[in-house]
């Protein structure tokens, strides 16, 4: 049940009402059922591997909080052995699902090197929607009980809601147990100024999605999908377009998941902070998909060891949670190397550092102004998008072949041509729609950049006269109503994150 679609706009009005009426202790009930119901109309089977994820880690943490408040030295074995049990099992299901078959087809092509033919047996099997972001949820929830962080949750009915908390469920954010399971055991009662709040929020990720996504992503899988018919110019403008392609549909995502749940007072993490206006890459990482960035932090990159043990280790730490980073958004060795080139990134920035400063002071740079900011945002940006590339090929070995392919066709006049200006009706755009695409951008940048020097564009909006706040409502609606592309059975097209 995709948000934008038809069903979730019946579904969503009639869950949130029914929550505000039911009494205080059939709340949870309610939204549980909803929840459920919201994933199995996806596929009703795959709702055992939420459940049995659900019924494992409640189980493993209430025995390690039990074993907690046991003394003696056998109490620390059994919880590590507990934790390692429960997460291998987890982590298990996710393999065999998601890795099974790149995992078979990389071994039998490592044999192959050697001239070795291995058969190994193959499962036709679908990706369960939303597994990696539950699976990350649930071993979070663990790892925190078992450092003491929360208390293990006794009621299984609410622990199983913060598992499957509709609006999150599918593409995150990943919730902490700090956060969201507390507001599960508080009733909430409907509050106007937070409904309206929640919905202006969904009316605006609504736009990301519809108007600017879900058009970008017309010219983009066009390129993507035959590169060599297009210059390099082309592939170049198709992989800048990307980057705002996946921040659109992903924050699009997230701020409609963040604004359902806000209408029924429930408050999830932000997970993007205007990542594009950043100024290096580590503080690019800061502000996108937040809620994945911290939870690498915090349970792989720290345990490692974090930084506290030389260089050599931090840029080993760094490499090996980038990498795995990028193994979790996909089952694909260019999914790999996009997180490796993140990581790169940094530890060629870490080793540059003082480099770059002497340099500096010895040029006279100003660090301090405003075009030295926007240079270091266009490199970072640059940095970024070039990485994309290989998160957006279908393969690496196809990302490889749109980079040979652009180099050798870059050629500026072609692409500049009078008779084909940007090369629009090449690439699958009419010029209405790049221009609609054009100014929802420029809509995109304004609010970001309005974020990012801390405009806060909701209470702006409520200083002003009602009549003005209503056009700026209707403006919203209107614009998904009217520029929003919805195929041509008005056929609601996924978002980009269901597949991971």
């Amino acid at each position: 049940m995709l948000f934008h679609s038809g069903s979730f706009l019946i579904f969503f009005p009639i869950v949130a009402l029914a929550y505000f009426l039911v009494p205080r202790r059939a709340k949870h009930l309610w939204l549980l059922a909803a929840s459920y119901y919201f994933y199995m109309s996806w596929n009703p089977e795959y709702a055992i591997l939420i459940l049995l994820s659900t019924v494992s880690t409640w189980g493993s943490a209430l025995f390690l909080s039990a074993r907690r408040q046991r003394p003696g030295k056998g109490r620390g074995r059994a919880g590590r052995w507990c934790l390692a049990g429960c997460v291998a099992l987890n982590l298990g299901i996710l393999f065999f699902f998601k890795y099974y078959g790149f995992a078979a087809d990389s071994v039998k092509g490592l044999f192959a090197l050697a001239h070795v033919e291995l058969e190994l047996p193959a499962f036709d099997v679908l990706l369960p929607v939303g597994i990696s972001f539950y699976t990350f949820q649930a071993i979070g929830y663990l790892a925190d009980v078992r450092r003491g962080e929360v208390a293990a949750e006794r009621n299984f009915l609410r622990y199983a809601l913060f598992l499957s908390f509709f609006p999150q469920l599918v593409a995150g954010p990943i919730e902490r147990s700090k956060n969201l399971l507390h507001q599960l055991r508080e009733p909430h009662r409907f509050d106007y100024g937070r409904v309206k709040d929640g919905l202006l929020l969904m009316g605006w990720g609504f736009f990301q999605k519809l108007v600017i996504a879900d058009r970008i992503a017309i010219l983009v899988d066009g390129v993507y999908g035959d590169y060599t018919g297009y210059s390099g110019l082309q592939i170049l403008l198709a992989t800048v377009l990307f980057a705002f392609q996946i921040y659109c549909d992903f924050a699009g995502y997230s701020d409609i998941a963040v604004g359902a749940a806000r209408v029924m007072g429930f408050t999830l993490t932000k997970n993007f902070r205007s990542p594009y206006f950043a100024t290096t890459v580590s503080g690019f990482w800061r502000c996108w998909h937040i809620s994945l960035t911290t939870w690498f932090r915090d349970y792989v990159y720290i345990p490692l060891g974090g930084n506290r043990r030389g260089r050599a280790r931090k840029y080993r730490n760094l490499l090996l949670t980038f990498g795995a980073s990028g193994l979790w958004h996909g089952a694909g060795w260019n999914f790999v190397a996009w997180g490796l080139l993140n990581g790169l990134y940094q530890v060629a920035g870490d080793m540059t550092r003082t480099l770059r400063q002497r340099l500096g002071e010895r040029l006279h740079v100003r660090t301090d102004c405003g075009s030295h900011r926007l240079l270091q945002g266009l490199v970072t940006f640059g940095l970024v998008d070039f990485a994309w590339l290989f998160f957006r090929a279908e393969s690496f070995a196809a990302a490889l072949g749109m980079l040979a392919h652009g180099m050798r066709n870059i050629g500026l006049y072609g692409f500049f041509s009078p008779d084909n200006l940007l090369g629009i009706q090449t690439m699958a755009l009419s010029e209405k729609d790049f221009f609609v695409m054009l100014l929802g951008l420029a809509a995109l940048m304004l609010v970001d950049y309005g974020k990012k020097r801390g405009v806060d564009f909701k209470a702006a909006l409520a200083r002003q006269n009602v009549w003005f706040r209503w056009i700026v409502y209707y403006m919203i609606v209107f614009s998904v109503l009217v520029f929003g592309v919805y195929g041509p059975t008005y056929d609601a097209s996924t978002f980009i994150y269901f597949q991971f």
